[in-house]
């Protein structure tokens, strides 16, 4: 053996109850599970290195069900934000937005359009963007620094966003025969390079443009290959429930898995909903529908000041955009549509910019908006919300990121405990405050949601966090503690483990997760980052 890891507490992914082992590790495998013996009874497993585990939980790794390290992953080898946190694999790719597959023109503009997302705008040098397909881009993730390797492992989804953009443009308008055929074309090459499915951004542009029967005809293609779908989908706030049920009806229709980002029920029309949303997806699971969903374990959401505006003011890209937001009689009418009629982009409900916390600015001289809602910038100025936006946004260049304060804990609480329910972070790592979700998430589970509310158990959490994930993402060697599987595994102190993560102090690292292995190696050891890359992309196989 490589390693055995000793008198350890297997808490194996099944959900079934833990119980203490001796694991043996070798060659980057679970080599061998043996119960431990009592005391002095019976032989021990031996190898290499021996590590005493009494006190810790091991666990398979987490995998990260949402994530947005597209570039950190490439930009940064150390990403603590989730190796630290137990997480062995991401899934990325999110929101119909992401950099493959493109040709230059596309690249350009979805490198500005998220570029509060993930950084990366024109001009930035911190990674080199020479791939275009989405092979390629898998392909860069496994040669990643120097060759070898990534932080975490990284599953993909091709973006709809991203390929409605390559095939049609910004217009808001129906494909035409043509554009669709070549949107079929790009998302069948997409899984055939390793994709394992296809994301939307419904709330984004211009992903948003597309109506359901162009969505269908794309979730066709996804499902010929055994990939799911997993839209950010039309509204989590005045019409959630009728984009929910879009969603289940257009993926069952296409035959296609459904796989439900960020599953949350949002701002004050849906305050104790969570029940509804469940009766839902219970009604569609009862009747044969393959889904699931993920969420992340607290309140507030997180993503652009731009996706607060109107679709029709965000048609035709980032110098669109902007030259409606300098037009006085045009900016009114944002103004209008945001404030008193609620824009899609805010979910169908009227803007409350108390709400609206700015999270981080890509100019470093906004850095006072940093921290304060829109209206607390506005008080201090003696100007409206809108006009301190609207600046923003314009100074800005549409780079602003927002924490938006809108959710609700009895609605978390509900949905995590659901049959289907998975872990996903959503953590955006840009910013000078980002929401502490992108450093805490999986910590947050295990610390405040099972030891300290009661409202999973540990095993039962754990399964959400490993198996549930695994068994979507069609992985057979991932995602339990059993013989034979990869050695993607972490270790924890079920009394100690918590988030160091604040909404003060959002890059802080989580306590209680001494050890985090990819493949059977280090990359989190006692307590502390190694230099080791173990990973890789994960592709669909067929």
């Amino acid at each position: 053996m490589d390693l055995v890891i000793r008198d350890v507490t297997v808490v194996d992914g099944t959900g079934r109850d833990s119980y203490r082992a001796d694991v043996g590790v070798s060659d980057g495998r679970i080599a061998e599970i043996r119960p431990a013996p009592a005391a002095g009874a019976g032989p021990r497993l031996s190898g290499a290195r021996v590590l005493d585990a009494d006190g810790l939980a091991l666990a398979p790794g987490f995998i990260d069900m949402h994530a947005h390290s597209d570039l950190a992953l490439l930009r940064d080898p150390d990403h603590s934000a989730k190796a630290a946190q137990g997480v062995t694999l991401e899934v990325i790719g999110q929101d119909g937005l992401s950099y493959a597959p493109v040709d230059d023109a596309t690249l350009a503009e979805v490198r500005r359009a998220i570029t509060g997302w993930n950084g990366g705008a024109p001009g930035d040098t911190s990674v080199n963007f020479d791939w275009r397909t989405v092979g390629e881009y898998l392909d860069r993730l496994d040669h990643g620094f120097d060759g070898r390797g990534i932080a975490v492992n990284a599953a993909y989804l091709v973006p709809q966003g991203t390929v409605r953009m390559y095939a049609v443009g910004q217009d808001d308008r129906p494909a035409t025969a043509a554009e669709l055929d070549r949107m079929r074309q790009l998302v069948a090459e997409s899984l055939e390079q390793g994709a394992v499915g296809m994301s939307s951004g419904l709330t984004y542009t211009p992903g948003m443009y597309a109506d359901d029967a162009e969505l269908t005809e794309l979730c066709r293609v996804v499902a010929r290959y055994d990939g799911y779908y997993c839209p950010h989908h039309r509204s989590y706030g005045a019409g959630a429930l009728r984009a929910y049920e879009e969603m289940v009806d257009l993926t069952r229709t296409a035959g296609c898995a459904l796989h439900l980002a960020h599953a949350t029920m949002n701002f004050g029309v849906n305050k104790g909903k969570a029940p509804d949303l469940i009766a839902l997806l219970d009604k569609a699971l009862d009747g044969g529908a393959d889904i699931s969903l993920d969420t992340y374990p607290y309140t507030p959401g997180c993503t652009t000041l731009v996706a607060m505006l109107p679709s029709w003011a965000s048609a035709g890209g980032q110098d669109a955009i902007l030259e409606r937001l300098r037009d006085a009689s045009t900016a009114e009418k944002i103004r209008h549509h945001m404030e008193e009629i609620g824009a899609d982009g805010c979910h169908g409900v009227p803007i409350d910019w108390d709400t609206i916390e700015i999270s981080g600015v890509s100019d470093p001289a906004l850095t006072a908006h940093v921290g304060r809602t829109i209206a607390e910038t506005a008080r201090l100025r003696g100007e409206s919300g809108w006009l301190t936006a609207r600046r923003l946004l314009i100074d800005d260049r549409l780079g602003s990121t927002i924490l938006q304060h809108v959710g609700h804990e009895e609605n978390v609480r509900e949905i995590m405990r659901h049959r289907v329910h998975t872990g996903g972070s959503d953590g955006i790592l840009q910013g000078a405050k980002p929401h502490p979700r992108a450093y805490g998430t999986f910590p947050q589970y295990l610390g405040r949601y099972v030891r300290e509310l009661g409202v999973l158990s540990l095993e039962e959490c754990v399964a959400h966090l490993t198996s549930r994930p695994a068994a979507r993402l069609r992985l057979g060697d991932r995602g339990l503690v059993r013989e034979g599987y990869r050695a993607d595994l972490v270790l924890f102190d079920p009394e100690t483990v918590a988030a160091g993560s604040t909404f003060a102090a959002p890059r802080t690292l989580p306590v209680g997760i001494p050890h985090v292995l990819i493949d059977g190696r280090f990359v989190i050891e006692d307590g502390r980052r190694t230099d080791v890359l173990a990973g890789r992309s994960v592709r669909r196989t067929a």
